[in-house]
């Protein structure tokens, strides 16, 4: 028995070489990729259907059928375009030949498909900024540039030191003293500690009074020790192995290029493309400023703890005397050393997630959440 013929619907056709319409009748068949269009020019009797493949014509947009639109337009590429006026008669002719709407369509005319890709959509973008965004920015940190961070902290340390930071007070032959026990550290510390594979830091100890009981580290090696955390691990009565701790934590920061995996997490730096071609120039003028805003996360504390305890241990060091000052700090803040500033100062140890319990573990000379050997 032969195959129905399809429905024909009137339309007019604009063939694109002259101004005036041609009445034509259309109609669609079932094919493989979706309906073909026929259409059969009236004004030329006998003359067989021209036949258009589905990839062929631009497809009107949606239809609604509790708004119905007064006439469609269908795009024939460069064989011009159809005017149907017969707007149910088409969309019964579609549905008839087999076509089914595709995503969009579906998603403008159908309320719960909308709702749902809206929830996917969300869902998609909190995992992505909550695993996918972490783990990119790790990979991504990779390709930074060493000279890009050591040039960022410099600029970062520069605007603090035109507003927070002060020169040290500390005799020289103090700083001498501690800036030998950090430099032997920075030697002794085991290649496979490191973060990432080839990156070589150039640690420096930094000296500056202003900002009360702190230690903080840049990007690219460079640790600030403040003059009064040295004297609240004085006045506590802990001994260089106190502030040593301290600076291996600091130091866990710089090899897990905490700071500048946030930068390029926080989308701060144009993330991928920009900072692998080491292309700063757009952002020297701002990442200074909020690279000293930044609060480093609990992932990154307990992984520069762990960083501290594992070289210490490799040095023969206690960790023991680093909890004592990390925790005398956080239970009393820095009272005993504001003479060098308000007794609001802001206490970037104090501040840390975590502290007491993080002191805590380390005075008992552990963490949990290391990797074991």
């Amino acid at each position: 028995m032969a195959s129905a013929l399809p429905a024909l619907v009137p339309a007019r056709w604009f063939d694109g070489r002259s101004s005036q319409a041609q009445p034509v009748l259309v109609g669609l068949v079932p094919a493989p990729g979706g309906p073909n269009l026929l259409l059969h020019p009236l004004a030329q009797a006998g003359t067989p259907p021209t036949t258009f493949r589905h990839t062929d014509v631009g497809w009107p947009e949606a239809w609604n059928a509790h708004k119905p639109q007064l006439r469609l337009v269908v795009d024939l590429r460069e064989h011009g375009s159809l005017e149907i006026d017969a707007v149910a008669d088409w969309q019964a002719a579609l549905q008839a030949a087999g076509a089914r709407p595709g995503l969009a369509q579906r998603l403008q005319t159908r309320w719960p498909a909308l709702l749902g890709a809206l929830a996917v959509a969300a869902i998609g973008l909190a995992l992505f900024y909550r695993y996918g965004t972490p783990w990119l920015a790790t990979q991504l940190t990779g390709q930074v540039p060493l000279a890009w961070e050591t040039t960022l902290a410099a600029q970062a340390l520069q605007q603090l030191d035109d507003g927070t930071l002060k020169p040290s007070q500390l005799p020289a032959e103090r700083q001498a003293a501690l800036r030998n026990r950090f430099d032997t550290l920075v030697q002794q510390a085991p290649a496979t500690l490191q973060r990432y594979g080839g990156y070589q830091p150039r640690f420096t100890l930094a000296f500056r009074s202003g900002m009360g009981a702190n230690a903080f580290a840049l990007p690219g090696g460079t640790v600030v020790l403040t003059d009064g955390l040295v004297k609240a691990a004085a006045d506590k009565g802990l001994d260089d192995n106190a502030l040593v701790g301290v600076l291996a934590h600091e130091m866990g920061h710089v090899v897990h290029r905490h700071t500048t995996r946030m930068l390029v997490e926080q989308g701060v730096l144009n993330v991928g493309l920009g900072l692998a071609l080491g292309d700063v120039s757009g952002v020297l003028s701002t990442g200074g400023a909020l690279l000293t805003g930044l609060a480093y996360r609990r992932g990154h504390e307990r992984e520069a703890d762990c960083y501290a305890i594992a070289l210490l241990g490799h040095a023969a060091l206690p960790t023991a005397p680093m909890g004592q000052l990390l925790l005398a700090i956080a239970r009393g803040g820095d009272k005993a050393t504001n003479k060098e500033g308000p007794a609001s100062a802001w206490t970037l140890l104090s501040s840390h997630p975590d502290t007491v319990e993080r002191a805590t573990a380390l005075q008992q000379g552990h963490t949990q959440q290391c990797p074991k050997d």
